[in-house]
């Protein structure tokens, strides 16, 4: 899908001079504003998301031309988030266009090793920080939630400056000493059981009643608890 944008020059007269002589005032740092506000609103930062543009600079040989009406700016596909070419055209009678190129660089905050975490140590903010991240380097889910990382246990080796996944840490790890709750509406019973699997909060792990030797399959709570809904 093309993504067309329209920029009247009334909306940039505290870039450049009044509007009868915007036409022959046209120059290569107007452009190349043009180009970045263009993509700056298609490509916009968030709290989750920050975006870095680099509008290349236009070859000073060429001539730009004056343009009466309003210019255009698109980018043929707007799913490229590393490198675009941005068209940039006056569609006059006698039309004329320019290409930019540009470099677009998306980061998201997710959880990294502030230092190199050893298998079996536990996360909190002395080793663990939030950071931005290119999202081309980021595979797989990553966590973003300090509620549900800090007090976990990393199930391997995580390299300072490596994005924390699911996969890397355990809320609970197999051979804990859980508290197991089995709740109801009317009643709470907790009883004391060991982890056979590792898991995280929400998923189901094995785990065995110490007192029944049952093995049973409650799903994580909390930091060494495990939960039955009845």
């Amino acid at each position: 899908m093309r993504h067309t944008k329209h920029f009247l020059f009334s909306l940039c007269l505290l870039l450049i001079k009044p509007a009868t002589s915007a036409a022959s005032e046209l120059d290569s740092a107007f452009i190349e504003r043009f180009a970045t506000t263009y993509l700056i609103e298609i490509f916009p930062s968030t709290n989750e998301e920050k975006v870095r543009i680099s509008v290349a600079h236009l070859d000073p040989r060429i001539i730009i031309k004056p343009c009466n009406i309003p210019l255009t700016a698109n980018i043929h596909d707007k799913n490229s988030t590393r490198n675009v070419n941005i068209k940039i055209s006056c569609d006059e009678p006698t039309p004329w266009k320019i290409y930019l190129s540009a470099k677009i660089e998306i980061t998201k905050a997710v959880l990294i090793a502030k230092s190199t975490i050893n298998q079996g140590d536990k996360l909190d903010e002395s080793n663990v920080e939030l950071a931005y991240i290119a999202i081309n380097k980021i595979r797989g889910d990553k966590l973003t939630d300090t509620a549900i990382v800090f007090g976990a246990k990393a199930k391997r080796r995580i390299a300072k400056g490596k994005a924390i996944s699911k996969k890397s840490i355990c809320l609970i790890c197999k051979g804990d000493v859980v508290t197991i709750i089995v709740s109801s509406e009317v009643f709470t019973i907790k009883s004391q059981g060991v982890a056979l699997s590792s898991g995280n909060i929400n998923e189901q792990i094995k785990v065995r009643n110490t007192r029944s030797k049952k093995i049973i399959t409650p799903r994580v709570k909390a930091i060494n608890q495990v939960i039955i809904h009845l």
